[in-house]
C-alpha cells in the first residue's frame, strides 16, 4: 500500500433514518486511527469532513427516496475530495457516516481505475432501488447505484455510469437481503459469500477464493468498503442495523490481515459506526483495530 494515506470524513445521516451515524467520523478520530497507522510507518493527511448541509428528513412519494438531493450533493463532494486524493498519490481512507457515502466514494475512486474490483463487507447487499426497497432509505442503494442500476441522481454521480461492473464485486458477510437484491444478485452473476458459506468454509477460504476471483479478473485495484454492521452486533453494536449471526472480531481481522498481505486494496471506507447506539466507543475502537490490520500491524 502506498504509505501517504489522506482521511477524509463524511458526517452523513441522511441515508437512513436513526441519528447519530454523523458523529462515526469523530468516533473514529476519538479511537486514535491516526495515531495507530503513524507507528506503523505511514504519513497521515487527516483532511478533516466535508460539509453536508441539512435537509428535511423526508421520503418524496415521487421517487421512494428518501432525502435524495442532500444525499447526492454530498456524493458530489465526496468524489471531488477524493480525486484531490488520488491525483496526489496518496491512499484514500474514508470514514462515514452511513453507507450511502460509497455513491461517492465509488463515484471518486472509480474514475481513476480502468477495472476497479470492490470487496463489500457487510450484512446487507445494498442493492436496492427505489422499485425495490421496503424503506426508501438511500444506504441500502449504494452498490445498485453504482452498477447503473437506479434514480439518475444516483447513478449519474460524477457525471459516468456505472461505476464498477457487477463481476467486479465481492460481498462478504451478507444475511440480510430482501428479495428484489435476491433476482439482482442472480441476474448479474455477483459473487456472495453469506454467513452460510463463512461458517462452512470458514473465512481463511474466503478470503482466498475472493482475492483469487478478483485477481482472475484483472482488476487494477480493490475498494474495500466495510460496514460495521458485518461483523456480529456483540463485537461491534453501535451500528444503526444490527443483525445478529454476523463475522466475529477475530474472522474480521483474519480479512483483514490476509487482504494486507494480497496487497490488493487501493482504496478503503469504514461506515455505519454510530456513538450514540455504541458502548463506550467500542464500534469506533474495532474498526481502528480493523484498519490496524489492513495497514499490516502484527503481533509479531
Amino acid at each position: 500500500m502506498k504509505k501517504n494515506i489522506s482521511i477524509l470524513g463524511v458526517p452523513m445521516d441522511l441515508g437512513q433514518m436513526r441519528r447519530g451515524v454523523d458523529m462515526g467520523p469523530s468516533a473514529i478520530r476519538y479511537a486514535g486511527v491516526v495515531e495507530r497507522l503513524e507507528a506503523l510507518g505511514y504519513k497521515i493527511n487527516d483532511l478533516g469532513n466535508i460539509e453536508i448541509e441539512q435537509a428535511e428528513r423526508v421520503q418524496n412519494p415521487e421517487t421512494n427516496l428518501r432525502n435524495l438531493k442532500a444525499v447526492a450533493d454530498g456524493s458530489e463532494k465526496l468524489a471531488a475530495g477524493i480525486h484531490g486524493i488520488i491525483d496526489n498519490g496518496e491512499f484514500p481512507l474514508i470514514f462515514g457516516g452511513d453507507h450511502s457515502i460509497a455513491l461517492g466514494t465509488l463515484a471518486g475512486v472509480a474514475k481513476h481505475y480502468e477495472n476497479l474490483g470492490v470487496i463489500w463487507y457487510d450484512a446487507h447487499g445494498d442493492l436496492n432501488t427505489a422499485d425495490t426497497s421496503p424503506s426508501g432509505n438511500i444506504h441500502g442503494m449504494p452498490l445498485a447505484a453504482s452498477i447503473g442500476i437506479g434514480h439518475p441522481a444516483l447513478t449519474g454521480i460524477g457525471g459516468y455510469s456505472p461505476k464498477i461492473k457487477p463481476e467486479n464485486i465481492v460481498i462478504i458477510g451478507a444475511r440480510s437481503l430482501d428479495e428484489g437484491e435476491r433476482e439482482l444478485i442472480k441476474e448479474k452473476g455477483i459473487k456472495v459469500y453469506t454467513m452460510h458459506e463463512i461458517d462452512r468454509l470458514g473465512m481463511t477460504k474466503v478470503m482466498e477464493e475472493s482475492i483469487a476471483y478478483l485477481k482472475e479478473r484483472n482488476v487494477d485495484g480493490v475498494h474495500l468498503s466495510l460496514d460495521l454492521d458485518g461483523l456480529d452486533p456483540n463485537d461491534a453494536p453501535g451500528v444503526g442495523t444490527p443483525v445478529i449471526g454476523g463475522i466475529s472480531y477475530r474472522e474480521s481481522h483474519l480479512a483483514m490481515e490476509m487482504l494486507a498481505e494480497s496487497d490488493i486494496i487501493t482504496s478503503a471506507e469504514f461506515v455505519e459506526v454510530n456513538p450514540i447506539l455504541d458502548e463506550k466507543n467500542k464500534t469506533a475502537n474495532v474498526a481502528v483495530a480493523l484498519m490496524g490490520s489492513l495497514f499490516g500491524e502484527k503481533l509479531l
